[in-house]
């Protein structure tokens, strides 16, 4: 389930605008939504992931709750993903249940995607491969840690930071199954259209 275009939403406090954006995402061929909103109120967050869960289920698409296990919970989201400093897998599993999907954030540390592989986590995320606009400090990741990742770990691997659809293809290349896109995606002037290139990087 987890691969192709990997869409994070922006940090967009109107909802029904977020609703809009996500939705051209999702025409254009999005094959997993995460909802990331580090600035939002818990009203607003619970708000903006329920209509999201009402949008992706329209699609037929898994959404997933960025942190926040209670959260995923709460709203009935297919998944969360963890972070480093978000707990460990088996309390995330505990609470959304066995059969959600939880990925974790091994930034360019094979060691920890070992560890979530062994945890029973459902995929895992490198990053940052190029430069990133939302986290400009984020630790480097090099696509040849992709082809070791890929040797190594029996699991989807989903590439994060600064994905464009110039690059994208080199980063599917080396190993990655999904592309998560933020900034390429959802700043672009026709996001369905750029949705749709990203997820033509996958098929090729």
């Amino acid at each position: 389930m987890i691969r192709g275009l990997y869409a994070i939403t922006p940090e967009e406090q109107d909802t029904e605008l977020l609703l809009a954006k996500v939705r051209q995402a999702l025409q254009g061929g999005a094959s997993v939504v995460q909802y990331r909103n580090k600035r939002g109120t818990p009203s607003l967050r619970l708000e903006q992931a329920g209509v999201l869960r009402e949008l992706t289920r329209g699609f037929a698409i898994p959404l997933i709750v960025n942190d926040d296990t209670a959260l995923a919970k709460q709203v009935d989201a297919d998944g969360v993903h963890l972070g480093g400093e978000d707990g460990s897998v088996a309390a995330a599993r505990a609470l959304v249940g066995k059969d959600k999907i939880i990925g974790v954030s091994c930034y360019n540390r094979l060691s920890l995607a070992h560890t979530a592989a062994t945890q029973g986590a459902n995929y895992v995320a490198f990053g940052a491969f190029f430069a990133s606009t939302v986290k400009p400090l984020a630790p480097v990741a090099t696509l040849d840690l992709l082809c070791r990742v890929r040797r190594e770990i029996n699991l989807p691997v989903v590439a994060i930071g600064g994905i464009t659809t110039e690059n994208g293809a080199s980063v599917l290349s080396a190993g990655a199954d999904a592309l998560a896109v933020i900034s390429a995606l959802f700043s672009a002037k026709d996001i369905t259209l750029a949705a749709r290139q990203f997820a033509n990087l996958s098929i090729q």
